[in-house]
C-alpha cells in the first residue's frame, strides 16, 4: 500500500480585501482562513473547528453589523445568534477553520456597497468584521413548512468577504433585467440583492415534504445571478424519516434501534 500525501491548496487573497483562504475538501468542506497579526473574522458561536494556537477568541453581541440593540436583534432576526466569535491573530500570522455542516459546497463573495446577497437562512458561515448580517426575507407559508418559521433569508452587506455554505450541487442562472423563473424555496441558496423575489401558491398539488396540497414556489427575477442548492433540509428530514424511531425514553434510534448514549 502506498501512503499518498496530497498537500492542501495555498492560501490566496481572492477576494483582495487582505484576507488569505483555501477551500480544503470536496464534499464536506473546510473552511481555513489565514489572518495576519491583527487580522480578525466572525462567525456564529459553534461555527470553529480549528485554529493555530495564537489566536485569541472574543465572544460579544457586536459584529456583522450587530452593534447595539437594534443591531443585534435585526440579526436575530435573519436567523442569526445573539452572540457572535471574533477570532483575532496575535503576533503572527495564523489560521482558523469552519468545516461545512452539510455536504455541498463554501464560497467566498466580495461585499460592498454594489454587492449585496441574499442567502438561505442557514448559508453565512464567517465573515470579515465590517460585512453585517441582517433580515433579507421573511414569510410565513403554513404550518410545518420550515419548521414553523416560514421561508426566510439573510441579507449580507458592508465591506469585505463573507463565506457562505450550500449544500449539495450547485447551479447557476444568471438573469437578465426581467428575466424570471419559478424555484422551491428549499433550493435557494444564494443570489444578489438586485434580483427581486415574489412567494407564490400552486393550489391543487400535493407537496411530499409538506404533507400539504399548496406548493409554494418563489419568482426569481432579474437582474443578477441566482446560485441554486440541489439539497435541502426538509428534502435530507423526508429521505430518512423512515430510518428514524422513537426508542425507549424518548431516544431517537436508527433502524428501528435506539440510540443509547452513555
Amino acid at each position: 500500500m502506498t501512503d499518498e500525501r496530497h498537500d492542501p491548496p495555498a492560501f490566496a487573497d481572492t477576494g483582495a480585501t487582505g484576507v488569505a483562504h483555501r477551500i480544503l475538501g470536496t464534499t464536506m468542506p473546510v473552511l481555513e482562513v489565514q489572518l495576519q497579526p491583527g487580522q480578525a473574522v466572525v462567525s456564529q458561536g459553534g461555527e470553529l473547528s480549528w485554529m493555530s494556537p495564537n489566536v485569541t477568541l472574543t465572544t460579544a453581541t457586536g459584529g456583522a453589523g450587530g452593534s447595539g440593540v437594534l443591531g443585534v436583534l435585526k440579526r436575530v432576526a435573519a436567523g442569526g445568534t445573539v452572540f457572535l466569535t471574533r477570532y483575532e491573530a496575535q503576533g503572527a500570522a495564523a489560521s482558523v477553520a469552519f468545516a461545512a455542516k452539510m455536504p455541498g459546497h463554501i464560497r467566498p463573495v466580495a461585499v460592498d456597497a454594489q454587492h449585496e446577497y441574499l442567502v438561505s437562512r442557514h448559508g453565512f458561515l464567517a465573515a470579515t468584521a465590517d460585512v453585517t448580517l441582517a433580515l433579507g426575507f421573511q414569510q410565513r407559508l403554513g404550518a410545518g413548512i420550515f419548521s414553523g418559521n416560514g421561508f426566510l433569508l439573510q441579507r449580507i452587506a458592508g465591506q469585505g468577504t463573507a463565506w457562505v455554505e450550500l449544500s449539495g450541487e450547485l447551479t447557476t442562472y444568471t438573469l437578465g433585467a426581467g428575466e424570471s423563473f419559478l424555484v422551491h424555496p428549499g433550493h435557494i441558496g444564494l443570489f444578489d440583492a438586485s434580483v427581486t423575489l415574489d412567494i407564490q401558491m400552486v393550489k391543487g398539488i400535493k407537496n411530499i415534504i409538506f404533507g400539504a396540497e399548496t406548493l409554494f414556489l418563489a419568482r426569481l427575477t432579474g437582474p443578477g445571478t441566482v446560485y441554486l442548492q440541489s439539497l435541502t433540509l426538509p428534502g435530507l428530514a423526508q429521505s430518512l424519516g423512515p430510518y428514524l424511531a422513537t426508542g425507549e425514553g424518548g431516544k431517537t434510534g436508527f433502524g428501528g434501534l435506539p440510540f443509547n448514549i452513555g
